[in-house]
């Protein structure tokens, strides 16, 4: 078939120039909205003239209609001979160039033909109005005054034109009058003449929200409501749909709208009403047989009866002549076409159809698929119960749908891919990356690829460690900078106590609030020698594998697996990097039907490891690192001829700590030998521990005195253990 086809063509739409597809066929001239998708179609029978029109850089057409209308395209360049030829082929029209004014004079001649108003000058043409852009017009003594219909997507537009228009005395009517009439003939002023075609009663509109009485004219229809009022063209309306509710017992009816209607600052794009499915309605129309036939082809049955969306979707389709659009073949996890989801900060209903999705109700979005250029599947907040699903338009805009039903996955994702969309987050492979970590989330029989994974990581990482001992905490008392003297002092003697507080602890009971203090102070300086003692031992015990000496657990069957066949899956996928080995793992792992080889081998691996840990515990090991420093610290108490619960090393080597219930046990008193012994640690250290304490008293003492404290002490604690 001969024909034109041009990609980046703009046509002028209520005052703004709106890009989409032109083609040119034997038969018709057809253009399809790129923001709207709406299709228009001039048939070649139709057209009266053609004409070439310059603009900056560029040429459009000029196509005159022989029912008056004008529609105007720009962006052709250097194929006007090539256009002229096809016109006069196909529609035996000859293109002429249409010449413009370039006076810039603001007087001249009025001509109307058709709905169009040409202003001229010197017989060119300076400008033109097409007048089904008129909303209003009113006329004064010698003015008129032309208003348009508003145009969001215009960057300008034009709200008002002022016509001075001489009287003439040899005229027989009024030319002000006259140019008012020619005007509103051709204006879209909507005036409610004549009866309604049908009439719906107190319908439940969602956007604009209220109760609205529905009226449908012949060239418009109108929602009636007790505030607000609005007279819809049928030329605005660009769709109708027809969507069934989640809950099976209501009914959505949607019109989009172009241009929007208007409440106030608010634009509605979109009118959508709900019905319940057994709310029925009998309406007769007001044709008779003979008209419904020329008009409407039978489309139309006088009587009308039924459920009360069924008869108003089938009235406005046929009135307006629009197709009415359902759902399609998508059936969710539900048992419907709806698929629950929150767009912003509303919950809503998320439709899949033929060609594209539409979301209702608040706000309401539809999304045809040429305008799609990726969608995606996130995880939703951290939730494996839900997830998001982001539309990338080819504009660079996103729409995310979130909270959508785990269970509506698998056949959202089979839906898009039967639609040849494109998923953002797939593979190299082919597949989903997210598809297979979130679709077996909840089966814990089925190996876990994030996992495995993550184990693999931490493998290598174990593989790259030097041997250092990462279980050990460190100590928070330790400090590198403290002198060497002091560390030993404390770790020697933890008590700070005189000996009349040794004393008063023996032969003391805890009811006063002195022996108390004395009672919490002890028990802190205690804790304090644990914590010494820990550090005491983690520096001078040697550094110990992870595993503690002890038999290392046995791999699972699928590890076995993957490290016996790791290098044959970098062999089939050059490049391939280390995470995406475990998932691909998993996925191999998942479709093995025959695991009992390496089941088996986990299974005999599980009976060695038991068996090496029951020997390994026969022979001392498998305790805690608490358990091990008891064992430790029992032998060495056994190896120097000592009871656990008494300590007999020499208080020269800083070891004659005593707590209290070594002290004072069940006993009333204990061996001379042992309070002299506790005495003489504390000789040892007394002046270290009196700097440190701050205690200016025994800090003037001198070692003389200290020595005589010392061995005066002794016959303190004799005459108090014989008081005892």
């Amino acid at each position: 078939m001969d024909f034109l086809e041009y990609s980046s063509i703009s046509s002028e739409v209520r005052g703004a120039m709106c890009p989409g597809k032109l083609k040119m066929t034997d038969t018709a001239i057809v253009f399809k909205n790129e923001k709207t998708g709406k299709v228009e179609q001039i048939n070649a029978s139709d057209i009266d003239l053609i004409n070439f029109q310059k603009f900056v850089g560029n040429f459009g057409l000029r196509v005159f209609m022989k029912n008056g209308l004008l529609h105007r395209f720009i962006g052709f360049t250097g194929d006007e001979q090539k256009i002229a030829d096809f016109v006069k082929k196909n529609y035996k029209l000859d293109m002429l160039e249409k010449e413009l004014s370039m006076r810039g004079w603001n007087w001249g001649t009025v001509h109307f033909k058709g709905s169009v108003l040409s202003f001229d000058i010197e017989n060119k043409t300076s400008f033109e109005i097409p007048l089904n852009h008129v909303s209003q017009c009113n006329s004064g003594k010698n003015e008129v005054t032309v208003e348009f219909h508003r145009n969001d997507d215009a960057p300008v537009s034009l709200m008002e034109m002022r016509f001075h228009i001489p009287t003439s005395e040899s005229a027989e009517t009024d030319p002000v009058e006259a140019f008012q009439e020619q005007v509103m003939k051709q204006a879209s002023v909507i005036s409610a003449t004549g009866d309604a075609i049908a009439i719906f009663r107190e319908i439940h509109c969602l956007t604009p929200r209220g109760r609205y009485d529905i009226k449908v004219f012949q060239s418009f229809f109108q929602l009636h409501g007790k505030t607000y009022d609005f007279k819809i063209p049928t030329s605005s309306v660009l769709r109708l749909f027809l969507l069934p509710h989640k809950d099976n017992r209501q009914m959505f009816f949607v019109i989009s709208l172009d241009p929007p209607i208007k409440q106030g600052q608010t634009r509605y794009h979109f009118l959508v009403t709900l019905f319940q499915m057994d709310e029925e309605t009998n309406i007769e129309l007001p044709f008779t047989e003979e008209e419904l036939k020329e008009k409407y082809e039978d489309k139309l049955t006088k009587e009308l009866s039924g459920p009360v969306y069924e008869v108003l979707g089938k009235i406005m389709k046929v009135i307006i002549n629009r197709k009415l659009t359902g759902p399609g073949t998508f059936i969710g996890h539900s048992g419907t076409p709806a698929i629950g989801c929150s767009y912003k900060a509303a919950a809503g209903y998320l439709y899949p159809l033929e060609r594209g999705f539409i979301y209702v109700h608040k706000p309401p979005v539809h999304i045809r698929f040429e305008e799609i250029a990726s969608v995606n599947f996130a995880r939703s907040g951290g939730s494996t119960r839900s997830f998001d699903f982001e539309i990338e338009l080819k504009t660079s805009t996103i729409y995310t749908f979130s909270s959508i039903e785990k269970e509506e996955y698998g056949k959202l994702y089979d839906f898009i891919t039967s639609k040849k969309l494109h998923v953002k987050n797939t593979g190299k492979d082919g597949k989903n990356n997210y598809k297979e970590d979130f679709a077996d989330s909840d089966n814990e029989a089925e190996p876990d690829a994030y996992l495995a994974r993550v184990k693999a990581e931490a493998k290598e990482r174990d593989d790259d460690d030097d041997g250092s001992d990462s279980d050990e905490s460190t100590d928070e008392d330790f400090n590198p900078n403290q002198q060497e003297s002091d560390v030993a002092e404390e770790f020697d003697s933890n008590v700070e106590s005189t000996s009349e507080e040794d004393s008063d602890e023996a032969g003391s009971g805890s009811g006063s609030d002195g022996g108390s203090k004395k009672k919490k102070e002890k028990k802190e300086k205690k804790e304090k020698k644990v914590r010494k003692e820990k550090k005491e031992r983690k520096e001078s015990k040697p550094k110990k594998s992870k595993s503690g000496g002890g038999p290392k657990r046995p791999a699972t069957a699928f590890m076995m697996w993957l490290n016996a066949t790791r290098e044959s899956i970098k062999k089939d996928n050059p490049g391939i990097s280390v995470t995406e080995i475990a998932k691909k793992g998993g996925e191999m792992w998942k479709e093995m039907k025959d695991k009992s080889e390496w089941e088996g081998k986990a299974a005999k691996a599980k009976e060695e490891y038991a068996e090496a840990l029951a020997a390994y515990k026969a022979s001392g090991g498998g305790g805690s690192d608490d358990e091990g420093a008891k064992g430790a610290k029992a032998a060495k108490r056994k190896k120097e001829g000592a009871t656990p619960k008494k300590s007999t090393a020499s208080p020269m080597k800083g070891s004659g700590f005593k707590s209290k219930e070594y002290i004072s046990g069940d006993d009333s008193s204990s061996s001379d030998d042992d309070k002299k012994d506790a005495k003489k640690a504390k000789k040892g250290s007394g002046d270290e521990k009196e700097k440190k304490a701050g205690d200016k008293k025994k800090s003037k003492k001198s070692d003389s005195e200290s020595e005589a404290s010392g061995s005066g002490s002794e016959e303190e604690e004799e005459e108090d253990a014989g008081s005892d």
